[in-house]
């Protein structure tokens, strides 16, 4: 799979509000299927595995079996090489506009 492939796959799984709103909740720990399942109510155990599914594909969560239970962790890199890939350059350089401005207008 090329790289715009894998990143279109980030972008696809993060243009879920679902799918943010989980990301978030494992961010700071792993939970279990089981745990994201009480975490939303207005989704029934199988949509909340689609939904994982669709983040595991990205590579945004990587599953761990434990026994019975199922955890569920968060894997950053991805989004860290969106935004090294995205978000810097398109940040610096506004940061750079930004200055020049400050200094025309203090000059």
């Amino acid at each position: 799979m090329s790289s715009d492939d894998e990143t279109d796959l980030i972008f696809k799984a993060l243009a879920s509000p679902t799918r943010r709103r989980m990301l978030d909740e494992i961010r700071d720990q792993p939970l279990t299927t089981g745990d994201l399942c009480q975490r939303f109510p207005e989704l029934d155990r199988c949509t909340v595995m689609q939904h994982l599914k669709v983040l595991e594909g990205a590579d945004l969560v990587i599953a761990r079996r434990e026994g019975r239970e199922r955890w569920n962790h968060l894997n950053s890199m991805p989004i860290k090489q969106i935004h090294d890939r995205w978000i810097g350059p398109y940040a610096e350089r506004a940061v750079t506009m930004l200055e020049r401005l400050k200094t025309d207008l203090e000059t």
